[in-house]
């Protein structure tokens, strides 16, 4: 009895249930392969041909539409809340200086505590990129304004 299509039928139901578990699309494409192969042994191929197809379909497979897939079923996720102010600028309305624990930024029409990134006293009146936020800090880095605009 032949049992290389019964291990490709075997193989193939595998790949697909971790598909299934993970949902990395990674696995499907090896399911795939496995069915090629499974194809193969039933109209009698060698077992390096079975091989070869196997590792070729899932290769191309993976490399060809697998990122046109994660690209289609990958969610847009949009930033709210705290989380839209990171990479954001503001000025500096109340001098930052971590050692005292203290220091404000407006942040458009919000007023943030605010620590220096560096740790570098960052006087009123700077503009600043907000890095991180953490509780109720924000933690900024003083932003380089060119000549020009002064």
């Amino acid at each position: 009895m032949n049992w290389a299509p019964i291990i490709w039928l075997f193989l193939m139901v595998l790949f697909i249930m971790m598909e299934a578990s993970t949902v990395a699309v990674i696995s499907l494409w090896f399911a795939v392969g496995a069915l090629a192969a499974m194809i193969a042994s039933l109209l009698g191929g060698e077992l390096w041909l079975q091989l070869l197809l196997f590792f070729a379909v899932s290769c191309v497979l993976l490399c060809a539409l697998r990122p046109v897939l994660k690209r289609f079923f990958t969610p847009k996720l949009t930033k709210t809340n705290a989380d839209a102010i990171v990479g954001t600028t503001g000025v500096v309305i109340g001098q930052i200086n971590n050692v005292l624990a203290h220091g404000q930024v407006k942040l458009g029409a919000m007023q943030w505590s605010a620590r220096s990134t560096t740790g570098a006293v960052i006087e009123e009146g700077t503009l600043v990129r907000v890095d991180r936020i953490e509780g109720v800090k924000v933690f900024v880095t003083a932003v380089e304004v060119p000549a020009n605009i002064k």
